[in-house]
Order: C-alpha cells, then structure tokens, then sequence
C-alpha cells in the first residue's frame, strides 16, 4: 500500500472531522486540500463519501442518548414525534432540491476558486449576521414550531453550493429566524443525520462501481481519522457556543478564500479545475 496515499487519507479525514460541524465548510475545505495534496481522482470521490459518513456517525454517538430516547418514543411519545416531524420537515427542502440540483452542482460548482468565492461572502455574512441586535424567540429544540424548522431547512439548502458551509447555514439561519446560539448549534447537528446520511446513501449510490475491495485499507485510515476529530470537535463547539460569537470563523473564511484567489490570481498554486 501506498505510504503517501495512506497519509492524504490521514490529513483528509482529520480536515474533514474537523470542519464538517464548523461554520466553515468541510466540502469547500476538502476541494482545497484535495487539491493541494493532488487527490482528485475517482477514487477521492468515494473516498470523501466514506469520511462523511464517519463524522456523521461520531454525532449519532455523541447524542446517542437522545436519539435512542426519540426512537423509542416514537409510537407512544407525543414530544419525541414532534421532535422527529421537526427534523423530518427541515430535512425536506434539501432533499427535494438536492434530488434536483446536486449533478449540476457537482460537475460545474466544485472547484476551488469557486469555494473561495463563497467562503468569502459566507464570512460577511456570519459578520453581518452576528453584530445584527437578534432577539432568540425559541430557547430550545422543543419549543420549535414547523415553520422554524422549515426556515432552518431552506437556510440548509443553500450548502448545496460548496464553501456555504451546512452547520454554517443552518446555525446563522437558526439565529435569524429566533433561536436561541445553543439551540441553534443543537438543531443543526440533529438536522446533520438524516441529510448527511441521505447525502451519503445517494452518493454512495450514483458512485457503486467506483468501489474496490483494494481501497480499504485508505478508507479505513480516513475513516478513524475523522470520526475521532468529529467527536473532539462537536464536543468543542457545544461548550464554545456557550459564551462565544461565530466571528472567529467568519474571520478564518475570509482570509482563508483571499488566500486561495490569491495564489490562484499570482500563479502560486495551480488549482485542479
């Protein structure tokens, strides 16, 4: 086994861990570093699915108290069935338009210039966001109507462009629409399970005769290497949100996107299309 091709599984399933629940873009973040590292064949592609679906899984063991508290109250539980319904609505508008749009995206939004574009405008609009006077309607997940969670939906959606970031969208939609920060982050992380795992599932999919027995061992690496970064990472946000604003980040997306166009504009890096 290729001993530098194990070591890009490493470094991509760390940055993926890392930035998939950050309001910075962990697709954007794995184009640039995908890039940089020359990992952009068709293995790569499912490569980033299996990694995906690896944060997503640290989440549901993160909450897994929760969840299995909302399945098992399912059929007899009248606030776990409004919970799951919340979660089933603002799952809708990303994967009705995602059905429709996630091709085109695909083949003409993923590049690096174009993540760069959008981690730039997402950042001042984290920074608008923030120094706007909101005052949180909702102080917890459970007492969300339907049309928050539709609005949190939409808001989702829009991460369908890469570099807009989904827990990013999610989370300053949250804030705009009435949530509280803390209520916000933890609606976006439930939101995360049923779309990312969609997402996979229909990635997985449309990319089945991609997958080798062969490429195990890389999968593997990348996929330990995320789901432990994932863990450390929700852990961090939820005590971070706690007494911290998202300029922090709007402020890294900024000058991060100026980075790339940057090396992009001076011929420094030449970025795979």
């Amino acid at each position: 086994m290729d001993t530098i091709l194990l070591l890009k599984a490493l470094i991509l399933g760390i940055v993926e861990g890392l930035t998939e629940f950050l309001p910075i873009s962990s697709t954007g973040h794995l184009i640039i570093v995908g890039s940089l590292l020359d990992y952009t064949d068709e293995q790569s592609k499912v490569f980033k699915i299996v990694i995906q679906l690896a944060a997503i899984l640290a989440v549901c063991w993160h909450f897994r108290e929760r969840i299995g508290k909302a399945l098992g109250g399912l059929t007899n539980d009248p606030v776990q069935q409004r919970f799951a319904g919340l979660l089933i609505v603002g799952f809708l508008p990303a994967a009705v338009l995602g059905l429709l749009f996630h091709s085109t995206i695909k083949a003409y939004l993923f590049n690096p210039l174009t993540v760069a574009g959008a981690l730039i405008v997402g950042g001042l609009l984290i920074l608008y966001i923030e120094r706007k006077a909101y005052h949180p309607r909702v102080g917890s997940i459970d007492e969300m109507r339907w049309p928050e969670a539709l609005k949190v939906g939409f808001a989702q959606a829009l991460a369908m462009f890469p570099g807009v970031s989904r827990s990013g969208a999610t989370i300053m939609g949250g804030l705009v629409f009435g949530l509280s920060r803390k209520t916000a982050t933890e609606f976006s992380f439930f939101l995360a399970i049923p779309t990312m795992f969609a997402a996979t599932l229909y990635d997985v999919y449309k990319s089945r005769d991609l997958l080798h027995l062969s490429d195990l061992p890389v999968f593997a690496v990348g996929f330990v290497a995320s789901f432990i970064a994932a863990m450390l990472t929700v852990k961090a946000l939820l005590r971070y949100v706690s007494n911290h604003d998202f300029a922090l980040f709007a402020w890294y997306r900024i000058v991060f996107g100026v980075v790339v166009l940057l090396t992009a504009y001076f011929d420094w890096v030449e970025w795979a299309a």
